[in-house]
């Protein structure tokens, strides 16, 4: 063996003995990603993005505290997220002081989604990474609001932006919960038309196709306690299907029997089999691992059956967790995430199940607590006043980053790169 191969492997051996493991990790996370193929949902784990975060003093027409706080008013008592972000890595330009501090005594600083540096740092992670992309949330009920329709308009040219810049996809998808149901198909159509002939948003490499057509997903039709029809939801479906496109539904977990979360009208049946692909809504349906076993077997596999008999797709819903005590009075960290036990649990049973592509929420969901982004990881990092949620709540050191990796490693494990595995296959 030559001296420079020997020497080589000295050194080798001394860089994993002396610890600089986590250097050459940080090493893999940045290294160069192949470009997402945009022309299939297949075999990608997709994230929804909010993309609702807003600030004072950041640009955008509301100028004020979006999702961050109640009445404009920055305190801890206004606060609506359980989750607090990791900003170690924004520069002075992306943050915004509120009026909370840091167990040191340094102003709690939070971003805004209208930055498009903030955005494209979001996608560049996605990328280090290996996550796919992003579904945008787009909410119809803020549309007629001049100043939140340019909010929004502002944060979809970021997202854009974000995915051609680092190789990813994205798609819009439409929450029409909040929507009055009379004014929902004028304000889907006219928004439509507005993001592919003015945004020109489909026009771009980087959004998501399925069977050669762009992909539009409409969340929240058909839930239980809402005013809407399958009359109203067939409109929509047929609406966008005529305009060239794939249609995803987000649908309650219960489409399939019409009961529990889903309105029992029988004329659902048809409208729900009318997406061409169906995506139940998992988040809060369970709290544990029995409990997700449970809803793989008696709801997953018997539904993907349902969705093939159908002629659709099929893309179940995944969470790491859940806690709303600041957005809704919830328990603060009301559903666990265990380390991420939970969250890849349900990441097997799906892939076990023979499930072709999965939804996971979501890249920065933080009012609810199911995000996946870069989060605060001890209360080190938390404001000093009021409720929040570190990711070692459960008693797991967790680097801040971990749930992106898990991400990772389950798309992995969904395009069968890596074994399908109950078990996690890193370490924090």
């Amino acid at each position: 063996m030559k001296p420079l191969r020997i020497a080589g492997l000295v050194a080798v051996i001394a860089a994993v003995w002396f610890g600089t493991v986590s250097q050459l990790r940080a090493q893999t996370v940045s290294a160069p990603r192949p470009v997402v193929d945009a022309s299939t949902m297949e075999h990608k784990l997709l994230l929804g993005y909010q993309g609702w975060f807003a600030c004072p003093g950041d640009g955008s027409p509301p100028d004020c505290w979006v999702h961050w706080f109640r009445r404009n008013n920055p305190v801890a008592t206004n606060a609506t997220v359980d989750f607090w972000p990791d900003t170690a890595e924004l520069d002075a330009d992306e943050l915004f002081p509120t009026g909370l501090q840091l167990p040191d005594g340094s102003p709690a600083k939070v971003y805004s989604a209208f930055t498009p540096k903030t955005v494209a740092r979001h996608f560049q992670w996605m990328r280090d990474y290996g996550v796919a992309g992003v579904f945008l949330q787009r909410f119809t009920s803020e549309l007629s609001d001049p100043a939140f329709f340019a909010l929004r308009n502002g944060v979809a040219v970021n997202v854009r932006a974000g995915a051609e810049k680092y190789g990813r996809v994205f798609a819009i998808m439409y929450d029409v919960s909040g929507q009055r149901a009379d004014q929902l198909q004028p304000a889907l159509t006219n928004d439509w038309n507005y993001l592919t002939k003015k945004l020109l948003l489909t026009a771009s490499g980087s959004y998501l196709r399925q069977h050669g057509k762009p992909v539009v997903a409409l969340w929240g039709f058909g839930f239980a306690r809402r005013g809407d029809t399958p009359g109203q939801a067939l409109a929509a479906i047929h609406f966008f299907q005529a305009a060239g496109c794939t249609v995803v539904g987000g649908v309650p977990a219960h489409w399939r029997t019409l009961d529990r979360d889903a309105q029992t009208n029988a004329a659902w049946a048809e409208a729900f089999r009318a997406f061409d692909v169906i995506s139940p809504w998992s988040v809060g349906r369970y709290v544990d691992d029995a409990g997700a076993d449970n809803f793989a077997k008696n709801v997953i596999v018997p539904d993907l059956a349902a969705a093939k008999i159908a002629g659709c797709g099929y893309m179940p819903v995944i969470f790491p967790g859940f806690s709303w005590h600041n957005l809704n009075g919830g328990p603060v960290n009301q559903i666990p995430r265990r380390g991420g036990a939970f969250y890849w649990q349900q990441v097997y049973n799906a892939v076990k199940a023979g499930c072709p592509m999965l939804y996971g929420a979501m890249f920065d969901e933080l009012d609810e607590g199911t995000a996946l982004f870069k989060l605060a990881p001890t209360s080190a990092q938390l404001p000093a006043a009021g409720n929040f949620v570190a990711l070692d709540v459960d008693g797991v050191t967790l680097p801040s980053d971990w749930y992106l990796r898990l991400t990772g490693e389950a798309g992995k494990m969904l395009r069968g790169e890596i074994p399908l595995s109950p078990q996690i296959p890193i370490s924090p």
